[in-house]
């Protein structure tokens, strides 16, 4: 029971949120009271959640070493020594397959996004995350193929390209936040811990936030007038306080108040950024399946 309960600590849980933007073209398409398309996306959200697991797992193989010498990440269960790598590793392989399986069973193109997504996440584990730049890139993809794959669940047929634009820059933005907090963090020793973060400092990380919090603001803006599926009168531009509400205090956060969490750490842990997005949620929803 000791061993399980390691296991499913390694898979991180709490970080499966992130999965949930995989019911964006379910919500967006307006097909969320429809049981015919919420019940692919509840099971290709599981699978998800396993295969994010499975790529935790692996990752923490791979960063085994250092994760022991990493203030918080040396009480993870590998680094501390509670599991063992070789058996992590074989659970981790059984529930990739089995996953992969019956992502073929629901729908082929949701697994071919699947499987893209689980090979993406290797590529990073082993490689994509020691080089500057394509680290974050690498985990702006895998948040971009989570709301692909979402698509073919529900066959989609009114899903704005501009809510990938915005999904894109939103995961650069949270990306390029969990590297400035790792270098906050770990100060001098960042570079032992992570490669590429030799090559960042905060003022080309300030800088890149700043683009990319000015382009994902517009995007969105862009989108509540421009889309051409979202109802009359452009009432979805009254989201847009929310967006912005809630990138300036994710801002206030980092640079005021010195957090270095990860961002869905910290989105997990702020009563005003959850209450923010309730209200976006909730504001977005009312406006899509009632604003008709």
């Amino acid at each position: 029971m000791g061993t399980l309960k390691a296991f499913l600590r390694t898979m991180r849980p709490k970080q499966w949120i992130k999965n949930g933007v995989i019911f964006a073209a379910l919500v967006f398409d307006e097909k969320l009271l429809k049981w015919q398309y919420l019940w692919p996306t509840v099971v290709g959200f599981g699978l998800f959640c396993l295969i994010s697991g499975v790529v935790y797992t692996i990752n923490d193989v791979v960063d085994l070493e250092k994760d022991r010498q990493h203030p918080k990440k040396r009480n993870r269960p590998l680094a501390a020594g509670q599991l063992s790598p070789k058996l992590a590793l074989g659970l981790a392989i059984g529930i990739a397959v089995g996953s992969l399986i019956l992502g073929v069973l629901l729908n082929p193109v949701f697994a071919a996004v699947l499987t893209g997504y689980l090979a993406l996440q290797v590529a990073y584990s082993f490689y994509l995350k020691h080089i500057v730049l394509l680290d974050v890139i690498a985990i702006a993809g895998g948040f971009v193929l989570r709301v692909a794959a979402g698509i073919p669940l529900v066959d989609a047929e009114r899903f704005s390209p501009w809510l990938f634009i915005c999904m894109t820059l939103l995961s650069l933005f949270l990306g390029l936040g969990k590297r400035r907090g790792e270098l906050v963090q770990l100060g001098s020793e960042a570079g032992n811990h992570r490669a590429s973060l030799d090559d960042y400092n905060l003022t080309l990380l300030d800088h890149l936030l700043s683009i990319v919090t000015a382009s994902m603001i517009l995007a969105y803006a862009l989108y509540t007038f421009s889309a051409p599926n979202l109802p009359m009168g452009y009432w979805m531009m009254l989201t847009i306080p929310f967006v912005i509400y809630g990138t300036f205090r994710y801002l206030y956060l980092i640079h005021v108040r010195g957090v270095t969490s990860a961002p869905d750490e910290v989105v997990l842990t702020d009563r005003p950024l959850q209450v923010d997005f309730v209200l976006w949620g909730l504001t977005a929803m009312l406006i899509l399946y009632l604003g008709k």
